[in-house]
């Protein structure tokens, strides 16, 4: 297990479930490349008793195939290909059977939304699995996987059929955070600064895949036009790749996304029915529902605001990179990110995506100003009437009668507070406390990439925070 940076939480859950006195159904979910399969290998590599990865895009009767050679591969006998998804999990109940020597038995299914293919039956058979059998037994470890995550949700989680609550664990896999992408830097012998480090997250994400791939003795220029604008690129088709393998009907997940990434803040469900001229039913919310289960969109409700005024974003790092500097926009080739170097439409970019950055890492901005334990409420805001067309990077809402409006400002050097952005802040202060009517006290905070110069208005900020301060 020295190879698995970070999800400390997951692994002492895996192995409180399996010292358990009782079988459990355990659904690990997750976006593609999160690192779902690699825990479960690595917490579990002695132990094991039978894995089944699932093919893409392939018909029950090879299916039922690639099931047949696992068995007989890692049993090491022979067994009959079952004509169905009963019988081969009938074969696999009767070999179990015969273990009386193995404590507790692992069984791993991987990508299991794959194995359900039309007419197959696999999800009826699954359950008699479940049910008939293993639910009823005391050393049975059974874990169900996948990257479709609304299937996993939606088929095990909260099915309301024959396996209705029968999960008895779950564990959505979740990006890593900015410091444990930095070991993986380590691990490869990369050496990086926080600056680059972030540089690299901005793009990135906490996606541990995307950062094995990095090369030692390149710049981030140099690694960034690698990843994405050469010919041959490992993450230039990962868009469309990503999206498929988590919807079935993925275009319709991708126009989504192409429209919350035209507007930084988000956009209300009102906006987002006049924007894409869809009925305001079922199956928008089902749309947005999956992205939101997926992580790649998030829902912001400021507190005392209304459901309808929520906010949705675009909260995934590569696809907000993808849609900025991608998306049909062919191959750059080599050179095209050092040539976009201090470039307007860079430097927008860069602003959202640190402020993304800050907010996937927010326990950290907790920790260093001291409130940690202080319940809060973490979220952007913009005016509700337009007043000076107020917005805040982040609010941090506390129960300790603060609040602190947080400006996010990414830059090679010391950001300076002139006299017009000092007014800009004084101005978001007199609109929110007017607008949201808080008596808390508002502390203005500064996170910088290299803190703020100390003039004449630095004096307005009470806290402010660096890159360093995100590890």
């Amino acid at each position: 297990m020295s190879k698995l940076i970070g999800r400390k939480e997951y692994v002492e859950e895996l192995e409180d479930v399996y010292k358990s006195s009782k079988s459990e159904f355990v659904a690990v979910y997750g976006r593609r490349r999160i690192g779902k399969t690699f825990l479960i290998d690595c917490v579990f590599e002695n132990r094991m008793t039978f894995s089944l990865t699932a093919l893409s895009n392939a018909p029950t009767k090879k299916q039922l195939l690639n099931f047949n050679i696992e068995m007989s591969r890692q049993f090491r006998r022979d067994f009959p290909i079952a004509d169905n998804w009963f019988i081969a999990l009938n074969q696999l109940i009767e070999l179990l059977e015969t273990m009386d020597d193995v404590s507790k038995k692992v069984v791993f299914f991987d990508e299991m939304p794959w194995m359900d293919t039309p007419k197959s039956d696999f999800l009826s058979s699954f359950e008699h699995f479940w049910n008939g059998w293993a639910s009823k037994r005391t050393d049975i470890m059974l874990i169900a996987c996948g990257s479709a995550t609304s299937w996993i949700v939606n088929k095990l989680i909260n099915n309301n059929g024959g396996l209705h609550n029968r999960v008895t664990r779950r564990i959505r896999v979740m990006p890593l955070s900015i410091a444990d992408c930095g070991q993986i830097l380590a691990q490869k012998e990369i050496s990086c600064e926080k600056y680059d480090i972030i540089s690299y997250y901005m793009a990135l994400g906490g996606v541990p895949f995307y950062w094995t791939l990095l090369k030692k003795g390149l710049s981030v220029s140099q690694n960034i036009d690698y990843l994405f604008f050469n010919e041959v690129s490992p993450l230039k088709d990962e868009f469309h790749l990503m999206y498929s393998s988590l919807f079935a009907n993925h275009q319709k997940y991708i126009k989504m996304v192409e429209l919350l990434g035209t507007k930084s803040k988000g956009l209300t469900r009102k906006e987002i029915i006049e924007a894409s001229k869809q009925n305001s039913g079922g199956a928008l919310s089902e749309i947005l529902t999956d992205l939101q289960l997926c992580g790649l969109v998030k829902k912001n409700v400021p507190p005392n605001a209304s459901v309808k005024n929520a906010l949705y974003q675009l909260d995934d790092f590569y696809t907000l990179f993808y849609l900025r500097f991608l998306h049909d926009k062919g191959v750059a080739g080599s050179g095209a990110w050092s040539n976009m170097a201090k470039t307007q439409k860079l430097n927008a970019w860069a602003g959202l995506a640190f402020e993304h950055v800050c907010f996937e890492n927010s326990a950290k901005i907790l920790e260093k100003l001291k409130i940690a334990g202080v319940k809060t409420n973490i979220y952007q805001w913009r005016s509700r009437k337009n007043l000076g067309g107020a917005q805040i990077d982040m609010v941090i809402d506390r129960a300790d009668n603060v609040i602190n409006i947080c400006e996010i400002k990414f830059s090679t050097e010391k950001f300076v507070i002139d006299a017009n952005y000092a007014n800009n802040i004084r101005n978001k202060v007199a609109v929110f406390r007017q607008e949201t009517n808080t008596k808390k006290t508002i502390f203005v905070t500064m996170i910088t990439t290299y803190g703020i110069v100390d003039n004449q208005y630095s004096g307005l900020v009470q806290n402010q925070l660096t890159a360093e301060d995100l590890f």
